[in-house]
């Protein structure tokens, strides 16, 4: 592995840099003679295979994919250690996290897809009749193997590394790499998760990592916004690596690879020199060359027998989305929208506007319009939205419509929020009600880190 250069040609790095480099290749050497052996709490590697409907051209794709996967496994914990990590609960051996990782061909973007646990998907074959179910009872009908071919299938991305964990196994590689930064403007709190996180920026060990990343009875509740929460722990652990100069000092990298691989089951081409080249390779990256997204969907509650309540994925979206990573293009270009995506359905809010242009404007994007009488004069200032704070979830909806507007909360309003214009302006954004853009959208790790 050689250091980047310049474009004159000369290693930007000096001999002080080149010599941890070769004494951290030699480290990774003598430790990465092979997978790690497996015993009775590590089951063995697997051999990666690949889906047999995945194109030439996904073969050959440029760039390397990553399949991370968290196990909801709970055999063999102790009932402290079930306590502690709060998975006290049935375990369904099936993947509870599922992300693609896909590292640029030059080295210059990172791009994280969730695929959401209930996304509704055919099956690669197994020793089942062909069928589709939940992506994340892939794992549950054939482990891996069956979980990196059905994720080939449904994306048309191949997978090069299969990255698996545990909760346990989680919460210990978080506090081995010193914790991740995340942070909130409002307080989160599920008790079935453990999760009380208040406002503000937080360094989180490994179990209130655990909790924050498997909380589902926050706003917004689901999978969609427990994705997103997956997503920035990952930002979060990448951004502190990252500012304590891990990645850029070859010694202290391989002992993170070091630190990490032991919590990791992985197949058997994957070991401690590909954590160390894939963490070398992020050394340049700034928090705008990392993007997250989550496969955009057009069903939330698709109904199955056997299965229940599962995702359908947009597949006119979701296509672009795979498609850019093949292409090794950047997706936050892939899915933009000309509407601002809201949280609650437009149809929801009941609105009462005294402009007849703001009203108009505010119906197109399909909000629940009453006019009311103009006054004779505007009043200075900017548009002012009271409404009943037991409605607060919805004005977020309301307030992205008309820019600039202040919010008025007022107790015992009712039901309608009243929009009284102002004389600073009459303009009106389009918002559209899209679940999967609100919190899964594109984004880079610029617009998700901590201030």
């Amino acid at each position: 592995m050689q250091p980047s250069r310049s474009r004159s040609g000369r290693s930007r790095s000096g001999p002080r840099s080149r010599r941890r480099l070769a004494l951290a290749a030699l480290l990774v050497a003598s430790l990465a003679v092979g997978p790690l052996p497996a015993t009775a709490d590590a089951p063995a590697p697997y051999t990666l295979a690949h889906d047999s409907t995945l194109s030439p051209a996904a073969r050959m794709a440029p760039g390397t994919n990553l399949l991370v996967v968290g196990i909801d496994r709970r055999s063999g914990l102790t009932p402290q250690q079930k306590q502690r990590l709060f998975v006290n609960g049935k375990e369904c051996d099936c993947t509870d996290v599922m992300m693609l990782v896909h590292l640029a061909e030059d080295g210059k973007r990172l791009s994280v897809v969730s695929l959401p646990r209930d996304s509704y998907v055919r099956f690669a074959p197994h020793d089942h009749p062909q069928h589709s179910g939940k992506i994340n009872g892939a794992f549950q009908h054939g482990g891996p193997d069956l979980a990196v071919r059905t994720v080939e299938r449904a994306t048309g991305i191949r997978v090069d590394h299969y990255l698996e964990t545990g909760f346990e196994d989680f919460a210990t590689a978080v506090d081995r790499l010193g914790g991740a930064k995340v942070c909130t403007d409002r307080l989160l709190e599920d008790p079935k998760s453990g999760l009380r996180l208040p406002p503000g920026t937080h360094l989180l060990d490994g179990p209130g990592a655990l909790r924050y990343a498997r909380a589902r009875k926050v706003s917004p509740p689901g999978d969609l916004g427990r994705v997103r929460r997956q997503q920035r722990v990952l930002l979060g652990m990448i951004d502190r690596l990252s500012a304590a100069g891990v990645f850029k000092d070859p010694m202290a990298l391989a002992g993170a690879a070091q630190a990490l691989l032991p919590q990791l089951r992985t197949d058997a081409g994957t070991g401690l020199s590909t954590l160390f080249s894939i963490g070398w390779q992020l050394r340049e990256l700034s928090p705008a060359q990392l993007e997250f997204a989550t496969v955009p969907m057009s069903a939330f509650d698709h109904r199955v027998a056997q299965w229940g309540s599962t995702l359908l994925w947009d597949d006119a979206r979701a296509a672009r989305l795979f498609s850019a990573l093949r292409e090794d293009r950047p997706i936050t270009q892939e899915l933009s929208l000309q509407a601002v995506p809201v949280a609650m359905a437009p149809s929801t809010v009941p609105v009462r506007v005294d402009d007849p242009d703001v009203a108009e404007g505010l119906r197109r994007s399909g909000f629940d319009v009453t006019k009311a009488q103009a006054p004779l004069v505007r009043a200075e200032g900017p548009t002012v939205i009271t409404y009943d704070p037991y409605w607060d979830r919805y004005a977020s909806t309301l307030a992205a419509a008309l820019p600039g507007a202040k919010l008025n909360p007022v107790a015992g309003h009712g039901h309608v929020f009243q929009v009284k214009v102002g004389n600073g302006g009459r303009q009106v954004a389009e918002v559209t009600y899209d679940r999967s853009m609100v919190e899964g959208a594109p984004s880079t790790g610029e617009q998700l880190r901590c201030p």
